[in-house]
C-alpha cells in the first residue's frame, strides 16, 4: 500500500487529471458566476430561488455538453456520421429547451418572488427566453465539438510525430548499418594492396583496423558520441590510410579540437568525406595532396577538406559511391536546418573541396 501511495503518476494519468481539473473549474465558474451577478438594485435573487429556479439553465448546458462529449461526438462526429450528429443534437437541444421552459413555468408558482415596482419592465416575452436558451445550448454543443476536435488533432499530431521519429530512427540505423560495411570494404581494399608489397605494413594496418572496428562496433551504437572520441577515431583512420600512400602524396592534418571535448556529435558523420578525399585525391604518378582541418568553436564544429581532384575511371570499381549520399541523408535526418555543407570541384577542375559546418 505504501509503495502504491509513493508511486509517481504515469504519463497517461497526468493529462487525465489535468483535464478533469479544467472541467471542474470551468463548470464551477458557469454555475457560480451567474448567481454572483444576479443582485440588482431593488431586486435580489435569494439562494433558494437560484437553486430552485435559475440553476436549471447552467445545468442544461452541462447536460448538452457531456452528452456530446461522451456520446454524440465519439459515436457520430468522429465516425463521419455528420447528419446523425446534427439530428441528435437538434433533438437534444429542443428537448432540453422545452424541459427548461416547463420547469421554469412549474417552479415559478412555488418560489416567493418580491413584487417589482410598477415602473420596472418585467422582461422579454417567453419565446425570446426560449430562443435564447436554445441558441446557448447550440453554442455549448459547438464548443464541445471544437474542444473534442482540437484534442483529437493534438493526439493525431503527437502520434504522427512519434511515428515520424520512429521512422527516422530506423532510417538512421539503416544508414549506419550500410556505412559500416562500406567503411570496412574500403579499408580492406587498402590492406589487400599492402599485402602484395609490404607485409609488415599490412600487419600494422590490421592492428589499426582492429582499433577502428572497436570504435565502429561499440561506440557507434549510440546516437551520439563525444567529439574527442570521434577525433581519435579519425586520427587512427588517417594513419591507416597513410600506410599505402605513395611518395608523391602529401597529407596535412590539423585537428583543433580538445582531446577531452565532450561535445556530442553523430558517429562516423565525417568519415565518408575523408574516404572521398583519399579516393579522388590520390594519383599514383602525379603530385597529390589532401588537407584535412577540424575545428570547434562555441556552437559549431567545422570540417574543411581540400584535395587534388583525380576522378576515377569508369572501369575503377573501388568504392561503391554511396558515401556522400549517406552523408547528405544523415545530415538531413540528424541535423536538419542546423548544418551548412558546401562541396564541389574548383573552377579550374584541379581541386575538390568539402566544407561542412554543424551547428550544435
Amino acid at each position: 500500500m505504501r509503495d502504491m501511495m509513493n508511486k509517481p503518476l504515469s504519463a497517461e494519468s497526468r493529462p487525465r487529471i489535468t483535464e478533469v481539473l479544467i472541467h471542474t473549474i470551468g463548470w464551477c465558474i458557469v454555475f457560480i458566476f451567474p448567481y454572483l451577478m444576479m443582485t440588482r438594485s431593488e431586486f435580489t435573487v435569494t439562494v433558494s430561488d437560484y437553486l430552485c429556479h435559475r440553476l436549471i439553465v447552467p445545468l442544461s448546458f452541462c447536460i448538452v455538453f457531456y452528452v456530446n462529449y461522451f456520446l454524440l461526438i465519439p459515436q457520430y462526429l468522429f465516425k463521419g456520421y455528420m447528419n446523425r450528429f446534427l439530428l441528435w443534437n437538434a433533438v437534444l437541444i429542443i428537448g432540453m429547451t422545452l424541459c427548461v421552459h416547463l420547469w421554469n413555468e412549474y417552479t415559478v408558482q412555488f418560489v416567493a418572488h418580491p413584487t417589482p415596482p410598477p415602473h420596472l419592465h418585467m422582461g422579454p416575452p417567453w419565446w425570446h427566453i426560449v430562443l435564447r436558451d436554445a441558441i446557448s445550448m447550440a453554442l455549448t454543443a459547438g464548443l464541445c465539438a471544437a474542444i473534442c476536435l482540437s484534442r483529437r488533432w493534438v493526439q493525431s499530431e503527437a502520434s504522427r510525430h512519434e511515428a515520424e521519429k520512429a521512422r527516422t530512427e530506423a532510417e538512421l540505423m539503416n544508414l549506419r548499418n550500410q556505412l559500416n560495411p562500406h567503411f570496412l570494404l574500403n579499408t580492406l581494399n587498402n590492406i589487400y594492396a599492402l599485402i602484395s608489397f609490404d607485409r609488415d605494413k599490412a600487419q600494422t594496418a590490421v592492428q589499426e583496423l582492429s582499433r577502428l572496428l572497436r570504435h565502429v562496433l561499440y561506440d557507434n551504437r549510440s546516437p551520439f558520441v563525444s567529439l574527442g572520441k570521434e577525433m581519435d577515431f579519425i586520427r587512427s583512420y588517417i594513419e591507416l590510410m597513410r600506410i599505402r600512400l605513395p611518395q608523391n602524396v602529401t597529407v596535412d592534418t590539423s585537428i583543433d579540437i580538445a582531446a577531452d571535448s565532450r561535445t556530442e556529435i553523430a558517429p562516423l558523420i565525417f568519415i565518408s568525406l575523408i574516404e572521398n578525399a583519399f579516393k579522388h585525391g590520390i594519383s599514383p604518378t602525379k603530385e597529390s595532396y589532401i588537407k584535412i582541418h577540424f575545428s570547434e568553436s562555441p556552437g559549431k564544429v567545422q570540417c574543411n577538406i581540400i584535395n587534388t581532384y583525380h576522378p576515377k575511371s569508369d572501369t575503377d570499381k573501388s568504392g561503391s559511391g554511396i558515401g556522400l549520399e549517406q552523408v547528405h541523408r544523415r545530415l538531413e535526418l540528424t541535423y536538419s536546418n542546423h548544418y551548412d555543407w558546401q562541396h564541389g570541384i574548383s573552377v579550374d577542375g584541379k581541386e575538390y573541396y568539402s566544407r561542412l559546418t554543424i551547428f550544435i
